[in-house]
């Protein structure tokens, strides 16, 4: 089978300790785009020169998950495109049932492979088929067919990291456009590995302001500012007795954690951009 009309995008931070792992999966006939967010000219040297079919791109800044996989978009010159998280593995049939799965549905917009967390919440439902209608996807693995992004664009840029792909979803039914899961697609993801361990801490601190910050972003855009304030009220609360309750435990990291969620809260309440960031 031919890869000619596919090319993968991949979009990786200090990600030096799980891509290998990743790009080892990915047969060498199809092409690979990294955007690397970073200045990091040795790991993209040491890619390029390991595997023949990668392109790396170095962004200077940390641009996110959305911007940086749009800038990973611009620079595909194929049909379509598989969104890759750096912590996923394709299985050796996955690129081929993608392929026959877009060949058999034609006017789609995105296809996405059965993760078991997805898969165990919709196999209970009355979907006899393998191929299937959803609202939404996860955006670890998206197989886009790049013509029916026209007229609606891709990511939003304004998230850094979370909801991005719900946005992208709803936008994509919003314009009667379709969402198919394949249920004999599989990769496998490790979720939320796609970091050196080395900056886990500073991970989990941006993780947290930036989910309390994306969250109301996304209910403000989609139902209203009104709408959003009241969903993210109990949250707001939540983070100020917890900052209380752990300072009176002397929990400096508990305490840090819920700092930063209210922050993000009060950032993305006040309109500001996501632009909290680790080095």
């Amino acid at each position: 089978m031919s890869f000619d009309n596919i090319t993968v995008v991949i979009n990786t931070f200090h990600s030096q300790d799980i891509i290998n792992e990743c790009l080892d999966s990915i047969d060498l006939n199809l092409k690979v785009i990294i955007i690397e967010n970073s200045d990091n000219i040795n790991f993209k040297a040491d890619l390029e020169n390991k595997y023949s079919n990668v392109n790396c791109y170095l962004t200077g800044d940390n641009l996110g998950y959305a911007k940086g996989n749009n800038l990973g978009i611009s620079k595909v010159k194929t049909e379509y495109a598989l969104i890759l998280n750096p912590d996923a593995k394709l299985r050796k049939d996955t690129i081929k049932n993608f392929l026959i799965t877009a060949k058999k549905i034609k006017n789609f917009s995105i296809i996405g492979p059965a993760d078991q967390d997805e898969f165990s919440s919709i196999k209970n439902h009355k979907f006899q088929e393998d191929v299937f209608q959803v609202n939404y996807l996860k955006g670890f693995a998206m197989f886009l067919n790049l013509n029916e992004f026209k007229d609606i664009g891709f990511f939003d840029e304004n998230f850094f990291i979370y909801l991005e792909e719900i946005d992208l979803c709803k936008r994509v039914k919003n314009n009667n456009k379709t969402i198919y899961l394949d249920k004999n697609i599989k990769i496998d993801h490790l979720g939320g590995k796609s970091h050196n361990e080395n900056i886990q801490y500073e991970m989990e601190l941006s993780r947290n302001w930036h989910w309390m910050w994306s969250k109301f972003y996304f209910n403000k855009k989609h139902y209203g500012f009104l709408s959003s304030s009241i969903k993210i009220f109990p949250n707001f609360v939540s983070a100020i007795i917890k900052i209380l309750f752990y300072s009176l435990l002397l929990k400096k990291h508990k305490i840090n954690i819920y700092k930063m969620r209210l922050l993000g809260i009060l950032n993305s309440f006040m309109g500001k951009k996501s632009f909290y960031r680790i080095d």
